[in-house]
């Protein structure tokens, strides 16, 4: 994912390009977390139901997804944010794995509230963003 970020950033030759590429980078941070919080939801509810399978293929995919965050982080840019963030992924990795094991919905429950929060601050972004003077889309 870094690669993507990195094309992104090679792609944005002019400010309004360097603007669009950062709200790009938003989305897709955005998208991911959306799909985090889906994989963690349908676990709780596989969990709820005993289907046991289930439950591992939604954790193993948002184990993936929290991966791909991690990856993602620019430790240079970042700085302690960056850092923080990266340990905040580590601990949810853990307990990802943990609530799989030991079929745990109190470890389900404050991995997704944790994520959420997250992912409520990253819907903030945009309105941090200059404002643009040309509109991205036609």
């Amino acid at each position: 994912m870094r690669t993507h970020f990195k094309a992104m950033e090679t792609y944005g030759a002019d400010s309004r390009a360097s603007q669009a590429s950062v709200a790009n980078q938003v989305d897709l941070i955005q998208m991911l977390f959306d799909g985090l919080l889906e994989s963690l939801t349908a676990a709780k509810g596989h969990l709820k139901h005993g289907a046991i399978q289930e439950k591992c293929k939604s954790l193993a995919r948002a184990s993936r997804i929290v991966v791909g965050l991690q990856g993602a982080l620019d430790f240079e840019k970042g700085g302690d944010l960056a850092r923080n963030l990266n340990e905040l992924y580590s601990y949810v990795t853990k307990r990802i794995l943990y609530a799989n094991a030991k079929n745990d919905m109190v470890a389900l429950e404050e991995v997704h509230g944790l994520m959420n929060e997250i992912r409520q601050a990253w819907l903030d972004v945009p309105a941090l963003l200059p404002a643009q003077s040309v509109p991205l889309v036609h």
